[in-house]
């Protein structure tokens, strides 16, 4: 037969099927790291630790950082992007909480057991802390740029309560801080700016 064009996309269609998909969807710590550190003010992206969460629940650290912040890199399995840096205080409140996933834990049974260990002392959780939080349709290597990013801020404030903070307990307006989970271990100021 002489035209054989239709071959090369069977071929990609079998490798796609073949290929392990660790491979499939594997970008370079190079890129990881920049996507990242995107979601952290400018001041701290170039000393930010940068982990990766691994497909079997472990984290890898992709960069040791020299300052206060940790951001998580996207998962490529995901649709989008979505990304995260944090205060390093919050690590084993973040790290506890991956454990729990990886045992198979339900987000109920996450949060109930957290709670639990953060009242008896074994888990730290710090007075206060902050989050940032970016999403991105997608990213464009060549301006190294997101695509549609949006960033959400999240401080987190142990136990706190409406009493305590004259926060109200849903958005009193679009971005308006307002507080979640109050008077538990993981109540938090939400700020969620509106979508351009």
């Amino acid at each position: 037969m002489k035209n054989r064009d239709y071959l090369f996309p069977l071929f990609l269609a079998l490798m796609g099927v073949l290929m392990p998909q660790s491979l499939l969807f594997a970008q370079s710590a190079e890129t990881d790291i920049k996507i990242a550190v995107m979601a952290a003010p400018e001041m701290y992206r170039e000393g930010a630790t940068v982990i990766k969460v691994n497909e079997d629940g472990t984290t890898a650290t992709l960069r040791k950082g020299t300052n206060q912040f940790v951001c998580l890199a996207d998962d490529p399995k995901r649709e989008g992007i979505g990304v995260s840096c944090y205060y390093n205080q919050l690590e084993p409140f973040m790290n506890r909480g991956r454990e729990l996933r990886k045992e198979g834990k339900s987000n109920e049974d996450v949060f109930a057991i957290r709670e639990s260990e953060v009242k008896s002392g074994k888990l730290e959780m710090p007075t206060n802390a902050t989050m940032y939080v970016m999403s991105a349709d997608s990213y464009n290597a060549e301006t190294n740029q997101l695509m549609n990013a949006y960033t959400r801020w999240v401080v987190y404030i142990p136990f706190a309560t409406e009493e305590s903070t004259g926060l109200s307990l849903s958005p009193p307006g679009p971005g308006a801080p307002w507080l979640m989970d109050a008077g538990t271990h993981r109540a938090h100021i939400m700020i969620t700016p509106p979508r351009k």
